[in-house]
């Protein structure tokens, strides 16, 4: 690499154009995803109520009528239909079923959630185009400040939400508050912690750059998909143990709550993408070993980075192993990996902030 490369001003202002429109296309996606919660259909999303509010006697009964008949002796006997139950009885989760993934069940509803997927991926390339053409205008990786580090990993999450939805996945009740992120991550981005384009310290200027950063973050891309998801399993199983004891939720909870998965799936959708992007992180931190013995003459040397990595590393394992080896599901578990993304984001944020070490270049 060129260590003398002079910085393109033109593609440096490009990139701030670039990120700033995305922005603005982030907030019509925001305002859509808004009017798709707000104005799609009520009445079809109910199934989770109605698995899980206790059984009347008129909804027992409504198998019909009594059949009346004549005895041989000439009298008449009444003989019951047997009830019926069409929900669940109390006290019992029985086959809890998914909402509709944020579209309200109908034509409406499904609109505003395309328009707003729409208008994401259109946004997605544009902040893409401001990520690359930040890095082509310094000739190297844009990851070497905070405002670079910002700018790429809402752009990685947001690629992490579409590609799940390539795949098929039903998780379109990500996208309000993905984009709401992600809209606070460049506000946060372009006003306090922005940097202008410019080349960095020799010791950064390594293969390993571009390596242990990009896998990092990658890996904190998806710890916020499975943060998200733990956080509002933790909603849902509040609104579903609710009318499990035959309480009845608002109105507003219950439009927003029926359009989520069941909080079964949210804790199985939380475990899964935390499991399957532990390696990468566990391969992050080794990478960066490598990367500190090539640029300062040793391995690990207990810098405040390296020390939060690790004891990220330590909060995700103890959520795995939890689930694996002691069955912890649900609340125990969700309250377990909340801990663990709150790591990630203090080694994300509060670190570089807050406290200097080796891993102090160029400000924040």
């Amino acid at each position: 690499m060129n260590l003398a490369a002079e910085t393109n001003e033109n593609l440096a202002h490009i990139s701030n154009v670039l990120i700033y429109s995305a922005m603005a296309v982030y907030l019509l996606a925001f305002f859509a995803h808004m009017a798709e919660w707000l104005f799609g259909s009520r009445s079809k999303v109910a199934r989770t109520a109605a698995a899980l509010t206790p059984a009347t006697a008129e909804e027992g009964a409504a198998a019909g009528p009594a059949v009346t008949v004549k005895s041989a002796k000439g009298g008449t006997a009444v003989l019951e239909r047997p009830k019926v139950v069409t929900r669940t009885a109390a006290g019992s989760r029985g086959d809890v079923p998914d909402g509709p993934g944020a579209s309200g069940g109908d034509e409406q509803g499904d609109l505003y959630g395309r328009i707003a997927v729409s208008l994401t991926v259109l946004a997605f390339l544009v902040e893409f185009g401001g990520v690359l053409t930040r890095a082509l205008s310094v000739q190297r990786a844009p990851w070497g400040n905070m405002y670079e580090f910002n700018i790429t990993f809402s752009t990685v999450a947001v690629g992490v939400y579409l590609g799940l939805m390539l795949l098929k996945k039903n998780v379109r009740w990500l996208g309000l508050p993905l984009v709401t992120t992600v809209l606070l991550d460049l506000g946060l981005a372009v006003t306090v912690l922005y940097t202008a384009s410019d080349q960095l310290v020799p010791a950064l200027h390594s293969y390993w750059l571009w390596i242990h950063v990009s896998t990092a973050i990658f890996c904190g891309a998806v710890f916020y998909v499975g943060g998200v998801a733990a956080l509002l399993y933790l909603f849902k199983d509040s609104y579903e143990t609710k009318l499990m004891k035959g309480g009845k939720p608002g109105t507003f909870a219950t439009s927003v709550m029926e359009r989520l998965p069941s909080s079964a799936s949210l804790d199985k959708f939380s475990y899964r993408v935390n499991a399957a992007v532990f390696p990468l992180w566990t391969f992050t931190i080794v990478a960066g070993a490598i990367w500190a013995g090539d640029a300062w003459g040793r391995y690990w040397g207990w810098d405040p980075k390296e020390v939060w990595s690790f004891i990220t590393w330590v909060a995700f394992a103890c959520y795995l192993h939890a689930r694996a080896t002691a069955g912890w599901k649900g609340r125990k578990a969700a309250y377990l990996a909340l801990i663990a993304f709150g790591c990630w984001l203090f080694n994300y944020y509060g670190v570089n902030i807050f406290v200097t070490g080796k891993h102090s270049y160029a400000g924040v």
